[in-house]
C-alpha cells in the first residue's frame, strides 16, 4: 500500500513536468519537486484519502481524479504562467518525434491504468473488477468521441488526437471507476471526449491566456485538469449506492439515486484542490525565484540548444563530435549562430539574390534557403 501511494505521488510530479518542458531550469525543478510534494500534494491526498476533512464531508475520489490529475493539471497551468512560454520557434514547430513510439507508450499506459484503478480497493474484489471494466469502457468511448470530433472539425482523424481522447477518458473515469455503473462510464467517456477537446482545440488555440501567457507544453491543463474535474463532477451525478457500498464508503450514491448533495460536495472538492494547488505552486515558484535566487527559466542559449542537450545527451546523434558528456559542437554552434548572427543573416537574405547560379553562368556558387539559413555549395 505504501508503494502504491508512492507511485501515485511520483506520477503526479511526472505529469507536472509535461507542462514545463523545454524551458524550466533543471535546478529550479529539483527544488520544486520536494517542496510541492510536501506542501501541495500530501495535503490534497490526505484530505481525501487519509481521512481528512474532504473525506469526512463525503467527497468521492475513487482513484485519484482529484488527488493526482486535478492537482497536477492545476500546478502545470499555474507553473507554466510563472515560468513563461517556450521559444516562439519551438511553439511553431512542435511536431511529434515518433508517432509509433507514442502509440506504444499509449498502449502501455492504457494497460497500466487497469492496475491504477483496479488496484485501488487493495483486493481482488468485485469492486475492482467493476473498476477495470468501467476504465476500459470509458476510455474506448472517449477515444472514439475525440476522433469523431477531429473528423467533424478537421475532416480527418488523428492518431495523436485519438491518444489525447484515450488519456482524457482514463483521467475522467479515475475518480468514478468503482462507484458508477457501466452506462455511467459510457456517459463519462462521451463527456471526456468532447469537453477537453473543446478546451484544447478551441480555448487552447484562441484564448490569449493560452497563446501568450500559459504555455502548457503537453496540454496537461486540458487532459488532466479539465478531464479530472469533469470526471469528479460527474461522480456526483452517476455514483450508485451499490457502487459506494462495494467500495466501503457510506455515501448513498449520487444524484441519480436521489442524493443531489453529492454534486455540491464534488464541486467543493474541486474548488479546494484547485485553490490549494494554485496557491502553493505560486508560493513555491516565488520562493525559488526570489529567496533561493534560482532562475525559473533556462538561459536563452540553453533553450536554443535544447533541454536534452544541456545535460550532455541528445536523442539522435549523427556526427563524430559527440563525447556523451557535453552538448555537441554542432548543437552549441547552432545556438551561438542563432543568437549572434540573426541580424546579419537577415541582411544577407534581403540583399542577395539567393537564386544566383540558376540563371547565370558566371558563378559556380548556388545559394538556397534551407530552414531560414542561406547555404552555399
Amino acid at each position: 500500500m505504501v508503494y502504491f501511494q508512492f507511485a501515485f505521488a511520483a506520477i503526479t510530479l511526472a505529469l507536472i513536468a509535461g507542462a514545463y518542458l523545454a524551458r524550466m531550469n533543471f535546478t529550479a525543478w529539483m527544488i520544486f519537486v520536494p517542496l510541492w510534494l510536501l506542501f501541495s500534494y500530501c495535503v490534497g491526498a490526505y484530505s481525501i484519502w487519509g481521512g481528512g476533512f474532504l473525506f469526512q464531508m463525503g467527497v468521492i475520489d475513487y482513484s485519484g481524479g482529484y488527488v493526482i490529475h486535478l492537482s497536477s493539471g492545476t500546478a502545470g497551468f499555474v507553473g507554466a504562467w510563472w515560468i513563461g512560454p517556450r521559444l516562439q520557434s519551438d511553439r511553431k514547430n512542435f511536431q511529434p518525434n515518433n508517432i509509433l513510439f507514442v502509440m506504444l507508450g499509449a498502449g502501455i499506459l492504457w494497460i497500466g491504468w487497469n492496475g491504477f484503478n483496479g488496484g485501488d480497493p487493495y483486493a481482488a474484489s468485485p469492486d475492482a473488477g467493476v473498476a477495470v471494466l468501467n476504465t476500459n469502457l470509458c476510455t474506448a468511448v472517449s477515444l472514439l468521441t475525440w476522433t469523431c470530433m477531429d473528423l467533424i472539425f478537421y475532416r480527418k482523424p488523428s492518431i495523436i488526437g485519438a491518444i489525447n481522447g484515450m488519456i482524457t477518458g482514463l483521467v475522467g473515469i479515475t475518480p468514478a471507476a468503482g462507484v458508477v455503473a457501466g452506462w455511467g462510464a459510457i456517459i463519462i467517456g462521451v463527456c471526456t471526449g468532447i469537453i477537453p477537446w473543446i478546451s484544447m482545440n478551441i480555448a487552447g488555440k484562441r484564448m490569449r491566456l493560452f497563446t501568450h501567457h500559459v504555455d502548457d507544453t503537453l496540454g496537461i491543463t486540458h487532459t488532466h485538469m479539465v478531464a479530472g474535474s469533469l470526471g469528479g463532477f460527474l461522480v456526483g451525478l452517476f455514483a450508485t449506492s451499490e457502487g459506494c457500498a462495494a467500495f466501503g464508503i457510506t455515501n448513498p450514491g449520487g444524484a441519480i439515486d436521489g442524493n443531489g448533495k453529492q454534486v455540491w460536495l464534488q464541486i467543493v472538492g474541486i474548488l479546494f484542490i484547485v485553490g490549494w494547488n494554485a496557491v502553493w505552486t505560486s508560493l513555491i515558484m516565488c520562493f525559488i525565484k526570489y529567496v533561493c535566487r534560482v532562475p525559473l527559466r533556462m538561459s536563452e542559449e540553453d533553450m536554443l540548444i535544447g533541454d536534452d542537450a544541456i545535460h550532455g545527451e541528445e536523442a539522435y546523434c549523427f556526427s563524430d563530435d559527440v563525447d556523451g558528456l557535453v552538448p555537441t559542437i554542432t548543437q552549441e554552434q547552432r545556438a551561438h549562430d542563432r543568437m549572434s548572427h540573426d541580424a546579419e543573416r537577415i541582411k544577407v537574405l534581403v540583399g542577395r539574390d539567393v537564386e544566383m547560379g540558376n540563371g547565370s553562368g558566371n558563378s559556380g556558387e548556388h545559394g538556397k534557403i534551407d530552414g531560414g539559413e542561406v547555404k552555399m555549395d
